[in-house]
């Protein structure tokens, strides 16, 4: 094992090097990414909280639009590696080319549709999400610059996407590193003024997010364009709404499915607020410890959608329930290892980030009754990536959804019913236990349905790919864009 990981450290082949450890090699440099994208808004936030509590609150009241952004960039971004992925692993580079542009076209189209929405509509929005008068100045402050470098946020996750679909997982992680570290330098300038710096307050933080994300751009296109040679000789301006048809086909799924979470943990933390502010608290230290203990899975989902799509487009359907056999294993191993630590130190930990018993308390009881499913959650993000990878996306979504609406918030309310906060989180871990073994079932029913089987290869594609949406798949598509039942 160890010389095809020395054969493959400089270029590792999706469609021949041995699964197990190619899955590996990739992963590794994405869970820096991973833990990047985690830690951004985090460093916003610390310091941020040292300019006193309405900011702190202003720009709490701007985390919805972040995620709402966030969820958009990086819906897109997986509807064109999961095509990207597949035309290269057909052969068909001019496709993959013709569609990392386009990609890229439309999400700047798209960027600034909602950037002008935004801007036009910063008072009324926010406060009807119940901002008052006091915070709306300091919203402005922060949403104005945002919202004018809004691109410099949406673009990059567009092309580290595209990066990871050619099998460069190491670039992604290093730009998201970058990003991170040029942020963590720029926010303490430019929020408290050192130096040459004026001090901006809280305008400072999103100024430093816009030119963190900014040098990311630079950095990612850059790559694309010179290193990788993915962007066409020509723009090809009239194939633009047909690419932006396959892109959209898996990236509006995709970025509904990314909205889901914050909205269903939502939903959870009214439950919680039932037994009081502690409980609250304490829930909340809870989940931001499981964002962190769930990075592994993250980072696993990233690379295991370009490595479904670069197998199915070169008819190596076998790697494909192979690769998917080894990613729930390693989920379940990882989850494994979670619920020893925090079985064993959950309490330590929660103590670290507050000293009240209460929320102590309630923190070290959600992961020791959570954390034993932390793994079969996993495996519903990779079914999920697969059926992206596949190109299957209502399948995708239809998966997450079944865990946060059919499963977990029920659960949840059933559990609250029964055994109070105990119960609740029962319901939760439940809810996270039925939903993998229920999502592992139906990708073996799809791999059936494909006709996966340990031999089964199809035959290389020799030329572009003229229609790379399933037919049924496509009248759900022009269903769900005009808004019909599906």
């Amino acid at each position: 094992m160890l010389r095809y990981f020395v054969r493959s450290m400089n270029r590792p082949n999706l469609i021949r090097d041995p699964v197990a450890p190619l899955l590996i090699r990739l992963i590794l440099p994405m869970l820096v990414g991973a833990l990047g994208i985690v830690m951004f808004n985090v460093v916003d936030t610390f310091f941020v909280g040292r300019l006193g509590a309405l900011e702190l609150a202003a720009m709490s009241y701007t985390f919805p639009i972040v995620i709402v952004a966030g969820s958009i960039a990086s819906g897109l971004g997986i509807g064109a590696s999961a095509h990207v992925s597949r035309a290269l692993g057909a052969g068909d580079r001019e496709t993959a080319r013709r569609i990392t542009l386009h990609a890229h076209l439309l999400a700047f189209l798209v960027t600034i549709g909602l950037a002008t929405l935004g801007m036009t509509t910063i008072e009324p929005f926010f406060t009807l999400l119940g901002a008052e008068r006091e915070l709306l100045m300091l919203i402005r402050e922060y949403m104005v610059v945002w919202y004018l470098g809004m691109p410099f946020v949406t673009l990059p996750m567009v092309g580290q996407n595209i990066l990871q679909a050619t099998g460069d997982s190491r670039t992604p992680s290093a730009v998201i590193l970058f990003a991170v570290t040029t942020n963590m330098v720029l926010d303490p300038l430019l929020i408290f003024g050192y130096g040459p710096f004026p001090a901006m307050g809280i305008r400072g933080a999103a100024v430093a997010t816009v030119i963190a994300r900014g040098s990311t751009m630079v950095i990612v296109l850059g790559s694309l364009v010179f290193r990788k040679r993915m962007m066409p000789a020509r723009a090809q301006v009239d194939r633009l709404l047909e690419s932006a048809r396959r892109v959209l086909f898996v990236g509006v799924p995709a970025a509904l499915t990314n909205l889901a979470l914050p909205v269903s943990i939502a939903v959870v933390t009214r439950l919680v607020s039932r037994f009081g502010a502690p409980a609250v608290a304490g829930f909340g230290v809870a989940t931001r410890l499981e964002s962190f203990s769930l990075v592994f899975m993250m980072a696993l989902s990233m690379v295991y959608t370009p490595f479904v799509g670069q197998n199915l487009g070169a008819g190596r359907l076998e790697r494909v329930r192979s690769g998917y056999r080894v990613a729930a294993i390693m989920s379940l191993v990882w989850g494994l290892m979670v619920a020893i630590v925090f079985a064993l130190a959950g309490r330590v930990i929660a103590g670290v980030f507050n000293d009240t018993k209460a929320v102590i308390d309630t923190t070290a009881l959600y992961l020791r009754i959570l954390s034993p499913s932390f793994g079969l959650m996993g495996v519903v993000t990779v079914t999920a990536a697969a059926y992206n990878g596949l190109q299957k996306p209502f399948s995708a979504s239809g998966v997450a959804f079944m865990r946060l609406v059919g499963l977990y918030i029920p659960f949840a309310l059933a559990g609250r019913a029964l055994g109070g906060l105990p119960g609740l989180f029962v319901g939760l871990a439940l809810g996270n236990m039925v939903a993998g073994i229920a999502a592992a079932l139906l990708f073996r029913r799809t791999a059936a349905i494909f006709g996966v089987t340990r031999d089964s290869v199809l035959p290389r594609p020799q030329h572009s790919l003229p229609n790379l949406i399933p037919e049924r798949e496509n009248q759900l598509f022009h269903g769900f864009i005009r808004g019909k039942a599906l």
